[in-house]
């Protein structure tokens, strides 16, 4: 049985939801800012934007597509994702690309482009190092949550990060995992105006509870009402 505390997250929401290949983060201004406008996207649907996402994958192979950059990695990654449905395959996506591209290559950076979007905009906002991101995207459903956040509250190095993928893949709890590296899956500090504060001290107290309890049961009414 697991004992990993992360809520239920269904299988559609740790997944891409929006179109492979569509630039849903890299055109949004309040991630990349005046570089939102020169966003490309790739349609797997069309062989000239399947060109383009085969020769972005070969430059991205070649690290001279922005390497240090996570907006211009997560194109690359964007590219590899197209150019695997426009040809149908890992295998012929690396021929497709030609050059030093392999299947591994491209299956890896076509996982962190169907990350969802929350994950993937701290990719872009650079909180998450776009090679942390393509070990976090080794793993599925709400690990893939786990994991992000973990990486983000946790400070996680990539080879920390890396060696969790590995163990949550081999049948681990991301909670279980993560105790190795002293981080306390859910543990996160919050800063609170201090009428805020008062009352929620107040609250705990009248109720005997603590504050994270009540904390943690209004979060969850409010999260519940937004999807309502």
């Amino acid at each position: 049985m697991r004992d990993d505390q992360t809520p239920n997250v269904p299988p559609s929401e740790a997944d891409r939801t929006s179109p492979v290949g569509e630039p849903v983060i890299r055109s949004d201004p309040a991630v990349t800012g005046e570089r939102a406008h020169d966003a490309v996207g790739f349609d797997p649907d069309d062989p000239e934007s399947v060109a383009h996402a085969a020769e972005t994958v070969r430059q991205f192979a070649d690290s001279t597509v922005g390497g240090a950059d996570n907006v211009y990695m997560l194109r690359g990654a964007a590219a590899c994702a197209a150019l695997v449905r426009g040809v149908g395959s890992y295998k012929a996506a690396a021929e497709e690309a030609g050059g030093d591209v392999s299947v591994a290559f491209i299956r890896k950076w076509a996982r962190v482009h169907d990350l969802p979007r929350s994950i993937r905009r701290h990719v872009a906002l650079g909180h998450i190092a776009p090679t942390a991101a393509k070990h976090i995207a080794r793993v599925s459903g709400d690990a893939r949550f786990a994991l992000a956040w973990a990486t983000l509250d946790g400070d996680l190095t990539v080879r920390e990060v890396r060696r969790l993928a590995s163990a949550v893949n081999d049948g681990e709890s991301v909670k279980s995992a993560l105790r190795e590296y002293d981080v306390e899956l859910g543990q996160l500090s919050v800063s609170l105006p201090p009428e805020a504060y008062v009352e929620l001290r107040r609250h705990a107290s009248l109720s005997d509870r603590s504050p994270d309890d009540v904390l943690s049961d209004a979060l969850v009414a409010y999260l519940r009402d937004g999807d309502e």
